[in-house]
């Protein structure tokens, strides 16, 4: 909005009153206009709209009927306001003599109104004026200063394209400098989650592994059975890069499943039993898989593909096969599971993890929330979602308890809450929502022994963060980011009294990156919003078989020379802290 000062007629000009009446000008930034041509196109709608000055503010309103609001003005909430400006005293009639004074009523009629001052001397001088429940101080003053060096370089190269003005200025490279800091060596450990867990089976053989209602493993009898069946697949031609169906309920014998895949050097590929047929089909077509693990009361109900085997672990006879671990050569780049998303857009697509993604996520966790033996990790998350991931081997890697919850069983809060005071959980995820549905509950007294609730899938918000400290003293609540491409999450933050409505999503986790840039990939500063980039150790390898969505999702990154970056589609801003807010989907 602009005001202006309804004057045009000779009459008025003599006349004492406010004729001040407010246009609005229609804007059209385009990133690859330079100043010069957006002054020109300003201008234009400048005098188009003056045409029309007499046609008073309220009208116009009443003419287009937009959908009114109070908690703000209709049809724009900016508002500049340019005045010439006298600084000598003005004589209004003989003997009286008036001066400019500025009057502050401390209320903002607007959402932010930019206000300038032009002197005769063509010296220039403003004021900002804001709604302070919507901006802070910090905010206008970062406003304000990188309005000036915005101006600055636009007046020396008034004729580059806007778009490749950065707005970040020293201050602002300095601290994503440090939030972008991760680095961690991890390179005198092992990057195989797998083999981690076989040290522990040779030192601790007799400790309870896996537990699934009255079926329980020790360390040493899960890594014999997944020995046996991993040499088992090396002698179905299963090695390196091979990729290895798995459709199974929550079991035991799932358990075993994954573990053995990746001693014999391959990929496991979840696929849900109560996914509809249709889709199940498209993904073993898509991913070429021509062994299938599955068991009895899901092999019936499994689509015909042909050229695939399936395999019922329920009556391999694996008796006769080394309870050792098959000799099988490693590389850390090698694929270490592969899970389907849908995303937002059209069929399912193949996302391949990598064991050094997969070990940098895991050895970060641990490292951020110490597990031990004491601790029991509850598993609940259909294995076609990648939180399913940690579950399954952070637990197992470190000494601690794996406690599977039957089929089902995820989607009642009832039975959860009894499963977790049965086997004393400490450590267990929930979607915001979920979590929701489980604090619904009146008595959870008997859940103290929860340590640790990590939420991610959908916006945690704040009010249920609050709550779920406040019922649960015992436990600390952490708030996760990650898509399928980048091995299960990315960012983390430690919830405490969250202010706002939902909970910010943190900071990088280790050797991770997070970049907020605009459409010519330019970072964005502090409380702008931004597509959301990863880069670092986390990222997938691509899409299976799809090179063209691959290169279109993770691409080159302009900060560092061979590195990539993964387009996650969603919208984010930096806050003042260096910490990261997530905003929705671009699409």
């Amino acid at each position: 909005g602009v005001p202006i000062a309804g004057r045009q007629r000779a009459e008025t000009e003599g006349l004492i009153g406010f004729f001040v009446n407010t246009q609005i000008l229609r804007g059209d930034v385009q990133a690859d206009a330079s100043f010069n041509q957006i002054i020109d196109n300003v201008r234009l709608a400048s005098q188009g709209a003056q045409a029309h000055q007499d046609l008073p503010f309220e009208q116009l309103v009443d003419a287009l009927a937009p959908e009114r609001s109070l908690s703000h003005n209709p049809l724009f909430q900016v508002l500049y306001n340019h005045q010439q400006r006298q600084d000598e005293a003005l004589q209004l009639m003989p003997g009286l003599n008036a001066t400019l004074m500025p009057l502050d009523n401390g209320s903002a009629q607007f959402d932010l109104a930019l206000h300038t001052w032009e002197n005769a001397a063509g010296e220039l001088a403003g004021n900002w004026n804001y709604a302070t429940d919507l901006f802070d101080h910090g905010s206008i003053e970062r406003l304000h200063g990188r309005f000036e060096q915005l101006f600055a370089e636009l007046l020396e190269r008034p004729d580059a394209a806007i778009g490749d003005f950065e707005l970040l200025d020293v201050e602002d490279r300095a601290q994503l400098a440090v939030v972008n800091d991760t680095a961690r060596d991890w390179s005198d450990t092992e990057p195989f989650v797998h083999r981690h867990f076989e040290r522990l089976a040779q030192a601790h053989p007799e400790r309870e592994a896996v537990r699934f209602g009255d079926a329980v493993l020790s360390y040493c009898e899960l890594d014999q059975r997944a020995n046996q069946l991993a040499h088992y697949l090396r002698e179905q031609g299963v090695g390196r890069e091979s990729l290895v169906g798995v459709a199974a309920l929550r079991s035991v014998e799932m358990v075993v499943a994954l573990y053995a895949v990746l001693k014999a050097g391959a990929a496991y590929v979840p696929l849900d039993p109560e996914y509809p047929a249709d889709r199940l089909r498209y993904m073993l077509e898509d991913a070429g898989i021509g062994l299938l693990l599955s068991h009895d009361g899901v092999i019936a109900d499994l689509p015909v593909v042909e050229g695939l085997r399936v395999l019922n672990l329920d009556h391999l006879g694996l008796a006769d096969y080394p309870v050792t671990a098959p000799v099988v050569e490693l590389h850390p780049e090698q694929l270490a599971y592969m899970i389907y998303t849908s995303g937002s857009t059209g069929k399912p697509k193949g996302a391949g993890n990598t064991h050094a993604a997969l070990f940098n996520r895991l050895a970060w966790m641990q490292e951020a929330y110490a597990l031990d033996a004491s601790d029991a990790v509850l598993q609940k998350t259909p294995f076609s979602f990648d939180v399913s991931v940690w579950e399954f081997f952070w637990p197992l890697m470190v000494g601690a308890r794996l406690v599977v919850a039957q089929p089902g069983d995820h989607r009642d809060p009832l039975l959860l809450k009894a499963l977790i005071q049965q086997q004393r959980i400490t450590t267990l995820h929930f979607v915001p929502s979920m979590l929701g549905a489980f604090m619904a509950q009146d008595d959870l007294a008997g859940c103290a022994s929860l340590k640790r609730i990590v939420c991610s899938g959908e916006a945690l918000p704040a009010d249920l963060a609050r709550e779920t400290l406040e019922r649960l003293p015992n436990a600390g609540l952490f708030n996760l980011y990650g898509p399928t491409e980048a091995a299960i999450d990315v960012t983390h933050w430690t919830c405490a009294d969250e202010p706002g409505v939902s909970v910010p999503i943190g900071a990088p986790i280790a050797n991770l990156q997070i970049h907020i840039l605009d459409s010519r990939l330019n970072p964005q500063p502090v409380g702008v919003s931004g597509e959301l980039y990863i880069g670092g150790d986390g990222l997938a390898r691509g899409y299976h078989l799809r090179p063209g969505l691959t290169a279109e999702r993770f691409v080159a990154s302009p900060f560092g020379s061979g590195e990539r970056l993964y387009r996650t589609g969603d919208l984010a801003r930096w806050r003042a802290d260096g910490v990261v807010e997530y905003l929705g989907r671009l699409d």
